[in-house]
């Protein structure tokens, strides 16, 4: 497939960039290397190679969920700025 500088101006326009005359050739012969790698990684026989989502196996990493006490409300409070009935006290808001 052959890049042309219209192909890029296009892209340019759909992306919203404003690119000059020297940057347009540079991205015409930059794009065109990078489909000519996208085209050669398509001809690559891959038949023989299983679909993964993943090249890792993946296993669940929490820890088992298990019931504990815990702090006390006062030790969680002690260095709180402000505080009333028990709970931490924030500014509001809501406007």
């Amino acid at each position: 497939m052959s890049l042309t500088e219209k192909d890029v101006d296009h892209v340019a326009k759909l992306a919203r960039l404003e690119i000059s005359p020297d940057e347009r050739a540079l991205y015409t012969k930059q794009l065109a290397a990078i489909l000519e790698h996208a085209d050669g990684l398509a001809k690559v026989d891959v038949s023989g190679v299983k679909p993964t989502a993943h090249i890792l196996p993946l296993q669940n990493v929490f820890r088992e969920d298990l019931s504990r006490p815990s702090m006390p409300r006062e030790q969680v409070l002690a260095n709180a700025p402000d505080k009333a009935k028990g709970s931490f006290r924030v500014p509001k808001i809501i406007e």
